[in-house]
Parts: C-alpha cells; sequence; structure tokens
C-alpha cells in the first residue's frame, strides 16, 4: 500500500462475522510485512476481547473517553509473520461504556484512530452497523469502508439497509464482503466471500500459518476491501492474483 489506509469494516447486522474478518484480514496484511493496528468499535459486543490473551486494563472505551494514550490500549499479538499485529479491544464497565458513545467521545475517538494511522500501515477498524457516535467515528476517519454481510436472504436485506445509513451520513461502500448465511444463497453484489472456519478464539488468526482454502479467502477480501494487491503466494494455488472475480 503507498500510504497508510484506514479502513472501516462495517457489520450489516450483527453476529455474521464481522470482528473475525477484522482480525484474519490484519494477520493477513501481517503476514506482508505491514504493522496493522485493529480497533474495536463495536463497544456494545466487545468482540474482539476474545481474541486479547491475559488481562485488559486500557481499551478502546478508555480511549474514546480520553482516560489513557493509544499505546497503552494496543495489544501485540505474537504470531510468526514479518509485520506485527496490535490488537484494540473493548473491554469496559457500563459507566464507561455510557461516556464512550457521547458525540464529544466519538470526536476523540476518531482522533485516536488518526493517531493510530500515524504509527501503523494500516489500521482496521471493527465496526458495528451505523447505530451509534463511535460507528459513525470510525466511517469519518476511514478512507475506505468496507460492508461485511452474510451471503443469505437476510444479508441481502441488511447490506440494503446499511447502504441507506450510509448514505444518510454521506458514505458508499468501497466493498463489499460476503461471510456464510444460514442459506445456500449467495450474495450478488459481494467483491468476495470468506468461507466458515470454526476454530476456537484463542487458535485465531486461523489464517496464520496459511493453508489452501481459508487464507487465500481472506487475503482476496482484503485485497477488495483495501483496494490492494498483496502478492501473497499459497501452496498448491500460487500467487493470489485471480481469486477475485471481476466487478
Amino acid at each position: 500500500m503507498p500510504q497508510t489506509q484506514t479502513l472501516a469494516l462495517v457489520g450489516a447486522a450483527g453476529g455474521i462475522g464481522t470482528t473475525r474478518l477484522a482480525l484474519e484480514s490484519g494477520a493477513t496484511l501481517a503476514r506482508t510485512g505491514r504493522d496493522i493496528a485493529v480497533v474495536d468499535a463495536a463497544f456494545d459486543t466487545q468482540g474482539l476481547a476474545r481474541y486479547v490473551e491475559g488481562r485488559i486494563e486500557a481499551d478502546a472505551t478508555a480511549l474514546a473517553t480520553g482516560d489513557v494514550e493509544l499505546g497503552a490500549a494496543l495489544y501485540e499479538q505474537e504470531l510468526d509473520t514479518p509485520g506485527r499485529l496490535a490488537l484494540c479491544p473493548a473491554r469496559a464497565p457500563f459507566e464507561r461504556l455510557a461516556r464512550a458513545k457521547t458525540a464529544a467521545a466519538a470526536r476523540r475517538f476518531e482522533q485516536q484512530l488518526a493517531a493510530a494511522a500515524l504509527s501503523h500501515d494500516a489500521v482496521i477498524v471493527d465496526t458495528p452497523p451505523l447505530g451509534g457516535n463511535q460507528a459513525l467515528a470510525a466511517v469519518d476517519a476511514a478512507d475506505r469502508v468496507a460492508v461485511v454481510t452474510s451471503g443469505d436472504e437476510r444479508g441481502a436485506d441488511a447490506l440494503a439497509r446499511l447502504r441507506d445509513r450510509l448514505r444518510d451520513v454521506g458514505s458508499r461502500p468501497d466493498a463489499v464482503i460476503a461471510t456464510p448465511g444460514s442459506g445456500n444463497g449467495t450474495l450478488e453484489d459481494a467483491h468476495a466471500t470468506v468461507p466458515e472456519r470454526t476454530v476456537a478464539p484463542r487458535r485465531c488468526p486461523a489464517c496464520v500459518p496459511a493453508d489452501e482454502t481459508f487464507a487465500p479467502a481472506v487475503a482476496a477480501a482484503t485485497e477488495a476491501a483495501l483496494g490492494v494487491e498483496l502478492d501473497l503466494e499459497f501452496s498448491g494455488g500460487g500467487p493470489l492474483r485471480g481469486i477475485l472475480g471481476e466487478d
């Protein structure tokens, strides 16, 4: 990537795998030698915290409230990759959670995302559907917005609603990533599709070390989301190019 990019991965609905994709995409980029930060803007669900080992003291909500600086809320992951991956999870009591959702906190959160972009090659923000100030801040701070939705009828309906919300705030999706849904249908609007791979949180990211199916699919989704070519090699499949379909 020629310059730092902040990517808002926006879930069209809850429970469709946005947090997991943010983690896996971050690890994929670390495989290319880049230093990546994944920041949790899903303050209510706090899903990124499942992937952080040990006690979480400072977190993303504390950044938003101004209680800590960025470095204290980043938890570096132990990965065998040329680049580094750090997670900034949300893990907060109700009182701080409420303060972190205010308009003033959202402005501070956006500033912290800008600070993360200065110290990392890319920043990925795990962003919930646009129902809170911090989610709007993530979209405002982002260079690119990618919508994550399930590849079924529920996902298609959620995608349509989220497109409308993004339009209301003067934004639009640069890419659409599909995750497995409850049905057997496919999402025609998807630029890439990530298959299911069920592993325990402590064994994630599952794309490192790379396999022949899941890791290439995550890499293709990351390419689509960021609008880049990664030139990653996968055993048995050659370089990544050619996995993505034509727009």
